[in-house]
């Protein structure tokens, strides 16, 4: 049976273009609207995610067909957009852009849930040709439901007017025309916006929904939304375990980097997740049969990581004692012996494995990573394979055993990365556990036998 889930998608014609800071204003003004509106990120960032709840009150889902595939994604998106009043998509990068051969691109994602695409054009700096580069993108992909634009950061009342009028003549439409303003801007920095939590995002928030709602027609985007085709409702499938294992997960302004909808297939799986803070907790949770410490920011709060000697002390016990434990990124050079910061300054950290990560002016790796498990693990079996994500500024040097062969997909490099520790996993790869669903049950598995033991 099919229902109807309004929905659009706010895309761009490349990074930088603006369209997270519109998406939050939109998601606000929604919000402020009474409207029950429910955020997505297309591709694999956490951090637009962030910005996206605090604008419109819920938690933002990541669609993406490379870490979930495209049946999952679809079942993500029905089963957490049900009942609202309509889905706000934020792109990824350009329209067209994505892993190799377009994959998880925002194109592909609007064909998915066949969503109507709104293009944000960065305007500055140009006059007519925004309408030639409207244009463009509307006849690349004539599969595309290309709605309309709204255009960013003019200079002006003439400048808007001259395009405009160009738009006008080729036909498309304009839901927006917003102002260059610095205020608007969100704040970034080594991996991208920086995180709604260090910052005045809420004052932010409230700018930029002011803007849009000046700006931009946004009755005339929830028209468009409503627009959308009917989606198929999928049957329930899952069976819920009752919730007898408590599985610690690292959250706070140093670690936040985690899928929503990866966390809850743990829930679904059996698991009780309880939030500690690695920055403010002297203690893990008690009574806990696995850890997880996701990606984030370390090296922001390195010395305030070190400080907590305690806790630091606990994790590295805990991994002694085999303690099924599952890190990424952030969480990996958590766990090495030594990180050092931008600066050349050396901080003690876990002392789980014998390595140390060390910060990077320079971009090290960035896309989308097929990983060969080498050995049984908490995450799977010798041969298995995963989807993954992999974009850091760091690297790490570590003499423990490797666990994964991977191939980046874009340039089909092989490498060796991560390390395996007794119960431990730990890597600069992230992975969604919605669709690493093989991981999630081996690693739900490792917690039950260590609770058994």
């Amino acid at each position: 049976m099919s229902y109807n889930f309004p929905r659009l998608i706010i895309a761009a014609t490349q990074s930088g273009s603006g369209k997270t800071t519109i998406t939050a204003g939109l998601l606000a003004a929604l919000k402020n609207r009474g409207l029950d509106v429910q955020p997505y990120k297309v591709g694999p960032d956490y951090i637009d995610t962030g910005w996206h709840s605090l604008a419109g009150g819920k938690i933002s889902h990541n669609l993406d067909s490379w870490l979930v595939g495209a049946d999952k994604l679809k079942k993500i998106f029905v089963e957490t957009s049900a009942g609202a009043d309509l889905s706000i998509i934020e792109g990824v990068m350009g329209l067209y852009d994505g892993g190799r051969g377009g994959v998880s691109s925002t194109a592909e994602i609007s064909k998915l849930l066949d969503t109507p695409v709104v293009l944000v054009i960065d305007a500055k700096s140009m006059g007519t040709s925004a309408a030639a580069v409207a244009l463009g993108f509307r006849e690349f992909d004539k599969e595309i439901n290309f709605a309309g634009v709204i255009l960013n950061r003019l200079g002006s009342d003439s400048h808007k007017k001259i395009i405009v009028d160009a738009l006008n003549e080729l036909g498309i439409k304009i839901f927006g025309a917003i102002k260059r303003n610095d205020d608007f801007f969100l704040p970034e920095r080594h991996l991208g916006l920086v995180p709604t939590a260090e910052n005045n995002s809420v004052d932010v928030i409230k700018k930029i929904c002011a803007a849009v709602e000046a700006q931009v027609d946004v009755d005339a985007l929830i028209d468009l939304a409503k627009t959308s085709a009917p989606l198929e409702k999928f049957s329930n499938s899952y069976q819920l375990t009752a919730n007898s294992l408590k599985i610690a997960v690292a959250k706070d302004d140093a670690f936040n980097f985690y899928y929503g909808a990866g966390l809850s297939e743990l829930e679904r799986l059996g698991a009780e997740i309880i939030f500690f803070s690695p920055l403010h907790d002297e203690h893990l949770p008690e009574n806990i049969s696995g850890l997880i410490i996701g990606g984030g920011f370390p090296e922001m709060f390195v010395a305030q990581l070190e400080q907590n000697k305690n806790l630091r002390a606990e994790i590295f016990h805990a991994a002694q004692n085999n303690l099924p434990i599952f890190a990424e990124c952030g969480g990996f050079m958590y766990l090495m012996s030594r990180l050092i910061d931008f600066d050349g300054k050396i901080f003690e950290m876990c002392g789980v494995l014998d390595g140390v990560a060390t910060m990077t002016n320079k971009l090290q790796t960035v896309g989308y990573v097929e990983a060969e498990i080498l050995k049984d693990c908490i995450i799977g079996r010798a041969g298995d394979n995963i989807h993954a994500h992999e974009f850091h500024f760091s690297a790490a040097e570590t003499s423990d055993e490797k666990i994964f062969k991977c191939r980046r997909m874009r340039t089909g490099k092989e490498y060796f990365a991560g390390a395996i520790k007794k119960n431990l996993v730990a890597s600069y790869l992230h992975i969604h556990f919605a669709g690493s669903t093989s991981a999630a049950r081996n690693f739900i598995q490792a917690c039950k036998n260590f609770q058994r033991q």
